[in-house]
Protein backbone atom coordinates (compact mmCIF):
# COMPACT_ATOMS: atom_id res chain seq x y z
CA UNK A 1 0.00 0.00 0.00
CA UNK A 2 1.45 3.31 -0.99
CA UNK A 3 2.28 6.06 1.91
CA UNK A 4 0.21 8.82 2.66
CA UNK A 5 1.71 12.21 1.79
CA UNK A 6 2.42 13.90 4.52
CA UNK A 7 0.42 16.99 5.08
CA UNK A 8 3.15 19.21 6.16
CA UNK A 9 5.10 17.77 3.49
CA UNK A 10 7.10 20.94 1.47
CA UNK A 11 9.61 22.07 -0.51
CA UNK A 12 13.92 21.10 -0.02
CA UNK A 13 15.39 23.62 2.02
CA UNK A 14 18.64 24.93 0.65
CA UNK A 15 19.97 27.53 3.06
CA UNK A 16 23.65 29.52 2.12
CA UNK A 17 25.21 32.65 3.83
CA UNK A 18 25.17 34.34 0.31
CA UNK A 19 25.40 32.94 -3.05
CA UNK A 20 27.89 29.76 -2.95
CA UNK A 21 25.12 27.47 -2.46
CA UNK A 22 23.78 28.31 -5.32
CA UNK A 23 26.43 25.95 -7.31
CA UNK A 24 25.67 23.10 -4.93
CA UNK A 25 21.23 23.95 -5.86
CA UNK A 26 22.54 23.77 -9.33
CA UNK A 27 23.90 19.65 -8.97
CA UNK A 28 21.01 18.81 -6.84
CA UNK A 29 18.44 20.35 -9.31
CA UNK A 30 20.12 18.88 -12.33
CA UNK A 31 20.17 15.40 -10.66
CA UNK A 32 16.73 15.76 -8.43
CA UNK A 33 14.37 17.69 -10.60
CA UNK A 34 11.09 16.15 -9.90
CA UNK A 35 11.44 18.09 -6.00
CA UNK A 36 10.71 21.50 -4.77
CA UNK A 37 13.44 23.53 -3.73
CA UNK A 38 13.02 26.88 -1.38
CA UNK A 39 16.47 28.63 -0.94
CA UNK A 40 17.79 31.14 1.19
CA UNK A 41 20.84 33.20 1.34
CA UNK A 42 21.19 35.43 4.12
CA UNK A 43 22.87 37.72 1.83
CA UNK A 44 22.41 40.43 4.35
CA UNK A 45 24.87 38.94 7.05
CA UNK A 46 27.13 37.20 4.72
CA UNK A 47 29.97 36.46 4.88
CA UNK A 48 29.97 34.06 7.58
CA UNK A 49 33.65 32.77 7.34
CA UNK A 50 35.46 35.12 9.52
CA UNK A 51 32.66 35.03 12.13
CA UNK A 52 32.34 33.30 15.06
CA UNK A 53 31.08 29.74 16.29
CA UNK A 54 28.22 31.66 18.21
CA UNK A 55 27.10 34.12 15.67
CA UNK A 56 27.33 31.45 12.54
CA UNK A 57 25.03 29.23 14.80
CA UNK A 58 22.76 31.54 15.78
CA UNK A 59 22.48 33.11 12.46
CA UNK A 60 22.09 29.64 10.73
CA UNK A 61 19.33 28.83 13.45
CA UNK A 62 17.22 31.44 12.60
CA UNK A 63 17.17 30.71 9.23
CA UNK A 64 16.41 27.31 9.35
CA UNK A 65 13.69 28.03 11.39
CA UNK A 66 12.20 30.17 9.06
CA UNK A 67 12.62 27.13 6.53
CA UNK A 68 10.88 24.89 8.99
CA UNK A 69 8.21 28.20 9.47
CA UNK A 70 7.92 27.83 5.25
CA UNK A 71 6.99 23.58 5.44
CA UNK A 72 10.11 22.81 4.71
CA UNK A 73 10.92 18.96 6.44
CA UNK A 74 14.63 18.74 5.13
CA UNK A 75 17.41 21.51 4.69
CA UNK A 76 20.70 21.37 3.27
CA UNK A 77 23.19 23.34 4.76
CA UNK A 78 25.02 23.96 1.42
CA UNK A 79 27.19 26.11 3.24
CA UNK A 80 30.82 24.63 4.43
CA UNK A 81 31.22 27.42 7.71
CA UNK A 82 27.50 27.23 9.01
CA UNK A 83 28.08 22.72 8.41
CA UNK A 84 31.39 23.08 10.42
CA UNK A 85 30.55 25.48 12.83
CA UNK A 86 26.15 25.56 13.57
CA UNK A 87 25.36 21.46 12.11
CA UNK A 88 26.52 19.28 14.52
CA UNK A 89 24.57 22.06 17.84
CA UNK A 90 21.24 21.88 15.55
CA UNK A 91 20.89 18.42 15.10
CA UNK A 92 22.13 17.53 18.58
CA UNK A 93 20.16 19.88 20.68
CA UNK A 94 17.68 22.14 18.52
CA UNK A 95 16.30 19.86 16.23
CA UNK A 96 14.33 17.36 18.91
CA UNK A 97 13.38 20.42 20.57
CA UNK A 98 11.51 22.27 17.31
CA UNK A 99 10.59 18.80 15.84
CA UNK A 100 12.35 15.79 15.93
CA UNK A 101 10.80 14.61 12.53
CA UNK A 102 12.79 17.36 10.70
CA UNK A 103 16.32 17.00 9.51
CA UNK A 104 19.17 18.87 8.78
CA UNK A 105 22.39 17.87 6.61
CA UNK A 106 25.39 19.44 5.98
CA UNK A 107 28.03 19.39 2.87
CA UNK A 108 31.45 18.60 5.29
CA UNK A 109 30.31 14.68 5.81
CA UNK A 110 28.91 13.34 2.21
CA UNK A 111 32.54 15.10 1.06
CA UNK A 112 34.56 13.72 3.45
CA UNK A 113 32.72 10.16 2.49
CA UNK A 114 34.98 10.72 -1.25
CA UNK A 115 38.32 11.52 0.40
CA UNK A 116 39.04 7.60 1.10
CA UNK A 117 38.89 6.11 -2.65
CA UNK A 118 40.59 9.44 -4.60
CA UNK A 119 43.93 9.82 -2.02
CA UNK A 120 46.69 7.44 -2.88
CA UNK A 121 49.68 9.08 -0.51
CA UNK A 122 46.85 9.85 2.21
CA UNK A 123 47.87 13.34 2.34
CA UNK A 124 44.69 15.83 1.76
CA UNK A 125 44.75 19.43 0.76
CA UNK A 126 41.76 21.64 2.08
CA UNK A 127 41.37 25.29 0.83
CA UNK A 128 38.44 26.96 2.14
CA UNK A 129 36.72 30.45 4.60
CA UNK A 130 39.27 30.99 7.44
CA UNK A 131 36.01 29.90 9.66
CA UNK A 132 35.61 26.62 8.13
CA UNK A 133 39.47 26.27 7.97
CA UNK A 134 39.66 26.95 11.52
CA UNK A 135 36.97 25.03 12.66
CA UNK A 136 38.68 21.95 12.09
CA UNK A 137 35.66 20.29 10.86
CA UNK A 138 37.39 18.97 8.02
CA UNK A 139 40.54 17.25 9.58
CA UNK A 140 37.97 15.75 12.88
CA UNK A 141 35.50 14.59 10.09
CA UNK A 142 38.37 12.68 7.94
CA UNK A 143 39.85 11.34 10.99
CA UNK A 144 36.56 9.37 11.88
CA UNK A 145 36.48 7.88 8.44
CA UNK A 146 40.04 7.63 7.32
CA UNK A 147 42.21 8.09 10.66
CA UNK A 148 45.45 6.96 8.35
CA UNK A 149 44.62 10.61 6.25
CA UNK A 150 46.44 13.62 7.33
CA UNK A 151 44.74 16.88 6.48
CA UNK A 152 46.27 20.28 5.39
CA UNK A 153 44.45 23.55 5.54
CA UNK A 154 44.58 26.93 3.96
CA UNK A 155 42.40 30.10 5.00
CA UNK A 156 41.87 31.68 1.29
CA UNK A 157 39.42 35.17 2.72
CA UNK A 158 40.66 36.78 -0.48
CA UNK A 159 38.30 33.94 -2.60
CA UNK A 160 34.64 34.23 -1.62
CA UNK A 161 35.09 38.02 -2.50
CA UNK A 162 36.31 38.04 -5.90
CA UNK A 163 34.08 35.51 -6.56
CA UNK A 164 30.77 37.71 -5.20
CA UNK A 165 32.56 40.28 -7.07
CA UNK A 166 32.42 39.05 -10.63
CA UNK A 167 36.44 39.09 -10.27
CA UNK A 168 36.58 34.97 -10.99
CA UNK A 169 38.15 35.28 -14.45
CA UNK A 170 40.83 38.30 -13.38
CA UNK A 171 44.18 38.72 -13.48
CA UNK A 172 43.75 39.22 -9.44
CA UNK A 173 42.13 35.83 -8.96
CA UNK A 174 45.27 34.33 -10.59
CA UNK A 175 46.85 36.14 -7.54
CA UNK A 176 45.39 34.86 -5.04
CA UNK A 177 44.94 31.75 -6.21
CA UNK A 178 48.36 30.95 -6.90
CA UNK A 179 49.73 32.04 -3.37
CA UNK A 180 47.38 30.84 -1.26
CA UNK A 181 48.02 27.18 -3.40
CA UNK A 182 51.53 27.53 -3.27
CA UNK A 183 51.54 28.02 0.02
CA UNK A 184 49.30 24.60 0.82
CA UNK A 185 51.60 22.44 -1.38
CA UNK A 186 54.78 24.04 0.02
CA UNK A 187 53.35 23.14 3.69
CA UNK A 188 52.77 19.28 2.43
CA UNK A 189 54.09 18.70 -1.12
CA UNK A 190 52.61 14.70 -0.72
CA UNK A 191 49.07 16.11 -0.90
CA UNK A 192 47.23 14.54 -3.88
CA UNK A 193 43.66 15.19 -2.98
CA UNK A 194 42.48 18.68 -2.64
CA UNK A 195 39.09 19.75 -1.38
CA UNK A 196 37.55 22.34 -2.41
CA UNK A 197 35.72 23.22 0.71
CA UNK A 198 33.68 26.39 -0.29
CA UNK A 199 30.76 26.59 -2.22
CA UNK A 200 32.07 29.16 -3.96
CA UNK A 201 35.32 27.31 -5.52
CA UNK A 202 33.66 26.05 -8.80
CA UNK A 203 33.71 29.21 -10.37
CA UNK A 204 37.43 29.67 -9.42
CA UNK A 205 37.79 25.89 -10.99
CA UNK A 206 39.90 27.21 -13.91
CA UNK A 207 42.03 29.13 -12.08
CA UNK A 208 42.70 26.51 -9.22
CA UNK A 209 43.08 23.58 -11.80
CA UNK A 210 45.83 26.16 -13.14
CA UNK A 211 47.86 25.88 -10.23
CA UNK A 212 47.64 22.51 -8.67
CA UNK A 213 49.65 20.04 -9.47
CA UNK A 214 48.11 18.06 -12.77
CA UNK A 215 48.34 14.48 -10.59
CA UNK A 216 46.33 15.90 -7.93
CA UNK A 217 42.55 15.18 -7.76
CA UNK A 218 39.76 17.90 -6.97
CA UNK A 219 36.82 17.37 -5.12
CA UNK A 220 34.01 19.31 -5.99
CA UNK A 221 31.10 19.31 -3.46
CA UNK A 222 27.63 19.93 -6.17
CA UNK A 223 28.01 16.65 -7.31
CA UNK A 224 28.69 14.63 -4.29
CA UNK A 225 25.95 16.22 -2.35
CA UNK A 226 24.02 15.75 -4.72
CA UNK A 227 24.33 12.03 -4.63
CA UNK A 228 24.56 11.55 -1.30
CA UNK A 229 20.94 13.46 -0.67
CA UNK A 230 19.44 10.94 -3.30
CA UNK A 231 21.09 8.39 -1.27
CA UNK A 232 19.31 9.38 1.79
CA UNK A 233 15.85 10.14 0.16
CA UNK A 234 16.59 6.69 -1.25
CA UNK A 235 17.12 5.34 2.38
CA UNK A 236 14.22 7.51 4.19
CA UNK A 237 11.44 7.05 2.09
CA UNK A 238 8.96 8.71 5.31
CA UNK A 239 11.63 11.85 4.78
CA UNK A 240 10.86 11.29 0.88
CA UNK A 241 7.06 11.28 1.21
CA UNK A 242 7.28 14.47 2.86
CA UNK A 243 9.39 16.31 0.51
CA UNK A 244 6.72 17.98 -2.39
CA UNK A 245 7.32 17.26 -6.19
CA UNK A 246 6.20 19.65 -8.48
CA UNK A 247 9.67 20.52 -9.77
CA UNK A 248 9.55 24.49 -8.74
CA UNK A 249 12.04 26.58 -7.62
CA UNK A 250 12.14 29.64 -5.47
CA UNK A 251 14.66 31.90 -3.74
CA UNK A 252 14.69 33.88 -0.75
CA UNK A 253 16.79 37.07 0.51
CA UNK A 254 17.39 38.65 3.25
CA UNK A 255 19.30 41.25 1.62
CA UNK A 256 17.47 43.46 -1.26
CA UNK A 257 15.57 41.40 -4.45
CA UNK A 258 17.15 43.58 -6.81
CA UNK A 259 20.92 42.90 -5.68
CA UNK A 260 20.44 38.85 -5.25
CA UNK A 261 19.09 38.56 -8.83
CA UNK A 262 21.89 40.64 -10.25
CA UNK A 263 24.49 38.79 -8.57
CA UNK A 264 22.89 34.94 -9.04
CA UNK A 265 23.55 35.08 -12.22
CA UNK A 266 27.17 34.98 -11.95
CA UNK A 267 26.48 31.56 -10.19
CA UNK A 268 23.00 30.07 -11.95
CA UNK A 269 22.59 30.02 -15.51
CA UNK A 270 18.86 31.51 -15.24
CA UNK A 271 16.91 34.39 -14.55
CA UNK A 272 15.76 34.68 -11.04
CA UNK A 273 13.12 36.48 -9.41
CA UNK A 274 13.94 36.70 -5.63
CA UNK A 275 11.61 37.39 -2.49
CA UNK A 276 12.53 39.87 0.57
CA UNK A 277 12.58 38.13 3.72
CA UNK A 278 12.73 38.80 7.69
CA UNK A 279 14.27 36.05 9.37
Amino acid sequence: MAMQLDPKAGPIGIFDSGYGGLTILNAIRKQLPQYDYLYLGDNARTPYGSRSFEVVYQYTLECVRKLFELDCQLVILACNTASAKALRTIQQHDLPLIDPNRRVLGVIRPTVEAIGNLTKTRHVGLVGTTGTVQSLSYPMEVNKLFPDVAVTGEACPMWVPLVENGEHDSPGADYFVEKQLNHLFAADPEIDTLVLGCTHYPLLLNKIRKYTPPHVALIVQGAIVADSLADYLHRHPEMDQRCTKKGTCRFLTTESEEKFATSASIFINETVVATHIVV
